[in-house]
């Protein structure tokens, strides 16, 4: 069982920054990748950023640019850095591991960018 907290969200003006933080209960090193979704309401969940544990990423074209996915190997935890923060950001932010056994979810964080 691999278990994910989340934290970082909030309320920001557009133009504004946020950095997510997602904590492992185990290394990092062990999952296979790590990845930042998002689900906006009445919308379908959504990958924005992932990375692999050889440091491999890739990003949604909507966030290219504007936000970076990094890992803190000794913390056992991923980052997700958002700037120029949209409007159309707005959505729950949830961190997904995934390892040979399967996946595993946070519980999510709030992000919401007002006009």
């Amino acid at each position: 069982q691999v278990q994910l907290v989340e934290s970082g969200g909030g309320l920001v003006q557009a133009g504004g920054s946020l950095r997510l933080s997602c904590a492992a209960s185990i290394g990092i090193l062990s999952i296979n990748a790590m990845g930042w979704y998002r689900q906006a309401p009445g919308k379908q969940r959504e990958l924005v950023a992932a990375i692999t544990k050889g440091g491999s990423t890739n990003y949604a074209d909507s966030v290219k640019g504007r936000f970076t996915i990094s890992g803190d190997n000794a913390k056992n935890t991923v980052y997700l850095q958002m700037n120029s923060l949209k409007p159309e950001d707005t959505a729950v932010y949830y961190c997904n591991a995934e390892l040979i056994v399967g996946q595993y979810w946070g519980q999510g964080t709030q992000v919401t960018v007002s006009s």
